[in-house]
């Protein structure tokens, strides 16, 4: 399928309480870290699940995070081939940019978007 969902986030103000929530709800273990941009969650306050490690091993990559301000809610992310373009084309068909594209080129870059309706959709990429 070309533009796969890739990534999933669950953000609020309390991610170490998430973790924990989740962790004890679905076994998921966390690596906690840095994402690629500020607008996603704290500094060093990103949990990151390894599909890899869950259930039977073909789950999705993910992260649990936030912060003090960070409104909650849960995303989830489409692979893209360049964030700028896919932005533009959300925007050119009635969606909204949230932000983007943030983070490192070449290696991870992250932006967001809502839909005509409101939803909450990333789109992330190499570009």
């Amino acid at each position: 399928m070309a533009n796969a969902i890739v990534h999933f986030e669950i953000v609020g103000a309390d991610p170490n309480r998430l973790r924990e929530y989740y962790g004890s709800l679905f076994g998921w273990q966390f690596a906690v870290g840095d994402t690629v941009s500020g607008s996603v969650s704290e500094p060093g306050n990103y949990g990151f699940v390894d599909g890899s490690t869950t259930g039977d091993g073909a789950g999705l990559n993910g992260g649990v995070g936030g912060g003090a301000g960070f409104a909650p809610k849960a995303l989830f992310y489409v692979g893209v081939d360049e964030v700028e373009a896919a932005l533009r084309q959300a925007e050119e068909l009635g969606g909204t940019r949230v932000f983007g594209p943030e983070g490192k080129p070449g290696f991870l870059v992250v932006g967001q978007f809502t839909d005509p309706e409101g939803n909450l959709i990333g789109v992330a990429g190499p570009a």
